[in-house]
């Protein structure tokens, strides 16, 4: 890939510097819709693949005959594939320290069980499908994760901090066909519709009246995304009533529940909420 992250596939700056200053290539092929892949014979050889397919100017379709040729192969591509492509390249990357000037020893996690076996008494009763599409956003370094996994699930899980994810993949705790790293409130740019059935984050805040402007932009994104329910855990009830509050703006039939437990630390509060039917 020429660019170096999902986010930098929306303004493609590595992009724009080869289309203007330009790059020795001898073959290419189009992905109808997707991008191109010009083949390099130096200084090694290799394909470059650029796509345009998640900015909003169309900067390589709309120049495709700068790269074409009679020899120029033509193909088809899912575009969900795709992505699931797109996925698993930049998180093998990341945990393989190839985008990353210089980067320290993964830190040694430690499971807080007690939070994962209260995490999986509160999904287990909301979940009867194990290939249920799940979004988890916020997922951090994963340790919440780990309740869904032991449920069978498997979601797609994502974190605007690369490090903490990065953490997360070296650590094995993560799939890395099913992690990535973005701003959620860029979520609607890659994923079209309502693609999962429950979008979920683990601890979403510490929301207070000074940011809450930008959590709010964060959960509305990612709630557009979900087709039958929303489940995000905070630390007090304050945060929970804000969130449901919100979302019922956004259609949203919700309640808020008390799972405060003696550590008083997490999860102590629950917004769940169902898609209202139209």
């Amino acid at each position: 890939m020429a660019e170096e992250s999902l986010q930098d596939l929306l303004d493609l700056p590595v992009t724009r510097q080869i289309m203007e200053e330009g790059v020795d290539w001898d073959r290419s092929i189009l992905l109808e819709d997707i991008g191109i892949a010009l083949h390099l014979a130096s200084p090694e050889d290799f394909w470059l693949l650029l796509t345009d397919r998640y900015c909003r100017e169309r900067i390589l379709m709309n120049a495709a005959d700068r790269f074409g040729s009679e020899a120029t192969k033509r193909i088809m591509v899912d575009e969900s594939a795709f992505l699931r492509a797109l996925v698993e390249y930049y998180a093998i990357f990341m945990k393989d320290e190839l985008l990353c000037e210089s980067c320290g020893t993964a830190d040694e996690l430690h499971y807080a069980e007690d939070r994962i076996t209260r995490l999986v008494d509160l999904l287990k009763p909301n979940f009867s499908c194990s290939d249920e599409p799940i979004l988890e956003i916020c997922c951090g370094n994963g340790l919440a994760t780990q309740a869904l996994i032991r449920l069978d699930l498997d979601p797609m899980a994502m974190d605007s901090d690369r490090c903490e994810l990065c953490i997360a993949l070296k650590n094995g705790l993560m799939n890395p066909q099913r992690s990535f790293v973005l701003d959620a409130r860029l979520l609607p740019r890659y994923f079209s519709g309502r693609p999962f059935q429950t979008v979920l984050g683990f601890m979403v805040g510490l929301i207070d009246d000074s940011n809450w402007p930008l959590w709010r932009e964060i959960l509305l994104a990612a709630a557009s995304l979900a087709e039958k329910r929303l489940l995000f855990t905070v630390y007090s009830q304050k945060e929970a009533d804000l969130i449901a509050k919100e979302m019922g703006k956004a259609g949203w039939r919700g309640e808020v529940i008390d799972n405060q437990d003696s550590r008083g630390i997490y999860d102590q509060w629950v917004y769940k909420g169902s898609r209202q039917a139209l």
